[in-house]
């Protein structure tokens, strides 16, 4: 090239490997033990998973042998296949949703077949030219009337029915249009869905039932005991030391801590609204059974006593959201309150563990010590906020070695301890001879300087930025002492924030008792014996 003989031109093509590409790497990644051990994972956390599975090929094969086997097959014809889509589409993980399911199922088809075969008498009688016409406009309008009326709110709940409604008629009218006798073949198919639900209900309800009450009792008692088990890990968290000041807030994410699993219960609490509605919709249609012996059983106040517990859950995540916020108070003043709030939250959980067993166990119990107790222990920890919220605010100097000792409270005794108490955190008295007298001096003081100086080395809990920083900069500005001691009482105002959280936790308390009292006597729950 470019004219010379011995030009040469190397290209190197890079050789090209078998089994490198993204299938490849896919199927090499895919491991067979891997997917045996998630399998077992999963059917380990339900056992009821696997007995549902195998009732619904039990049942499936329990009517595919009316197909299979000559004799039957002779008597009810093709239209026996219809069983097999019957139980198919009909057989429900729990007893109630059979039970539910199988009556739309019956109803709309017992009207499909009855309009389908009046509609198809009065198409005959109009003659050959008429009749097409007249199955075909009869069509529409079921279509139109069933799609509007599912959309009704107070009939959502028969939405299958409505669409039962509309393909049994359809395939009806239309099959009885082919074969010329609309009323045996209704009559078949209607035979045929009858089988179908029988065997479906019989599989369901004889062999190892799974019951949507006794789903809905755990549920309720599982969400009790998660809720106690979240409060207790969030105020533990908040009152332990984990050796730094400025938690890594951007690092986390408010939907997942890996790290707590009570608190990952505590949200499946909130999201629990939907799956309580259902199952409570579906035990309804139950009929009583095991525990739940009565008629008419208030599942209902299930529900409510769900909504009720999710408002004490929001409460929680309230709690969490504190804790990992970026804005922290300092340790030393955390645990300064430590006694008053392990004190109410070790109350407030207990109360929530006692109403769940309660629940669990079916039986009234007298709660009012208990409450008391939680009310007790809300109030003491109100009369150190108040006799001690000076604390909340940065008047005083905290210690510069930002030690792990929990801040001295003061007493109310008498002027001059109190006088004495408080020179020991630096914080001077407008007049020395009379201690009630005046209010505190205003913050921009040389004390407060040489206080900040001072405390030049110490790394402030929020902003996450030493103060050596600020004087590298040129020196302290003008307003820089107002902006750090703002900045320092927001930071310690966030413990005020993380005991109203608390004790407005407490306060619904009160209601998630009367909720539990309610669905204790409706359903006739038996009275605990001292």
């Amino acid at each position: 090239m470019n004219g010379k003989k011995d030009s040469v031109v190397e290209i190197n093509i890079p050789s090209i490997k078998k089994g490198v590409g993204p299938m490849d790497e896919r199927i090499s990644s895919f491991s067979c033990r891997g997917w045996i051990m998630e399998v077992w994972k999963f059917c380990k956390e339900d056992i009821n998973r696997i007995i549902f599975a195998l009732k619904v090929g039990l049942a499936v094969l329990l009517v595919s042998l009316l197909i299979l086997i000559r004799s039957p097959y002779h008597v009810f014809g093709s239209s026996i296949i219809w069983s097999i889509l019957t139980v198919a589409i009909m057989f429900e993980y729990t007893v109630g949703a059979t039970f539910n399911r199988g009556f739309n199922r019956a109803l709309g088809s017992l009207l499909a077949g009855v309009l389908a075969i009046v509609i198809a008498q009065i198409a005959l009688s109009t003659g050959r030219v008429a009749q097409p016409i007249i199955i075909g406009i009869s069509i529409f309008l079921i279509g139109t009337i069933t799609s509007f009326m599912k959309l009704w709110p107070s009939l959502a709940a028969y939405e299958y029915g409505f669409r039962v409604i509309l393909f049994t008629y359809c395939l009806i009218i239309v099959s009885g249009y082919r074969m010329g006798n609309p009323i045996r073949t209704s009559m078949d198919r209607l035979y045929s869905i009858a089988i179908g639900g029988i065997v479906a209900v019989l599989v369901n309800v004889l062999i190892f039932p799974i019951w949507a009450g006794e789903q809905l009792h755990q549920e309720l008692v599982t969400n009790f005991k998660s809720v106690a088990d979240a409060l207790e890990e969030c105020v533990k968290k908040y009152l332990e030391d984990d050796g730094s000041n400025n938690p890594e807030f951007s690092n986390t994410v408010m939907d997942e801590f890996p790290d707590e699993p009570a608190y990952k219960k505590c949200r499946s609490t909130l999201n629990s609204s939907a799956k309580l509605e259902s199952l409570a919709h579906s035990a309804k249609w139950e009929p009583p059974h095991g525990k739940f012996s009565h008629f008419f059983y208030p599942w209902s106040e299930y529900v409510k006593v769900g909504a009720v517990l999710r408002y004490c859950a929001y409460e929680v995540m309230a709690l969490h959201g504190v804790l990992h916020s970026e804005i922290q108070a300092p340790y030393n003043l955390r645990i300064t309150f430590q006694k008053e709030i392990q004190d109410a939250t070790t109350e407030a959980a207990e109360l929530v563990r006692y109403l769940g067993n309660d629940i669990r166990d079916m039986q009234r119990s007298l709660k009012t010590p208990l409450l008391k107790k939680v009310h007790v222990s809300t109030e003491r920890l109100q009369r150190a906020i108040d006799m001690h919220s000076y604390l909340l605010t940065s008047i005083y100097d905290q210690p510069s070695d930002n030690s792990s000792k929990p801040l001295q409270k003061l007493s109310r005794t008498s002027s001059n301890d109190l006088s004495n108490q408080m020179s020991e955190f630096g914080i001077k008295l407008p007049d020395e001879q009379n201690p009630n007298s005046g209010s505190f001096p205003p913050p921009h003081t040389e004390s407060y300087h040489e206080a900040m100086r001072k405390h030049s080395r110490r790394l402030y809990s929020w902003p996450s930025r030493e103060v050596d920083a600020f004087e590298e900069e040129g020196g302290y500005s003008a307003d820089f002492v107002p902006k750090m001691r703002a900045l320092e009482s927001t930071a310690q105002l966030s413990l005020a924030t993380f005991t109203s959280l608390l004790i407005e936790f407490v306060a619904r308390l009160d209601h998630l008792v009367e909720a539990v009292d309610d669905l204790s006597n409706l359903a006739k729950f038996k009275i605990q014996t001292p």
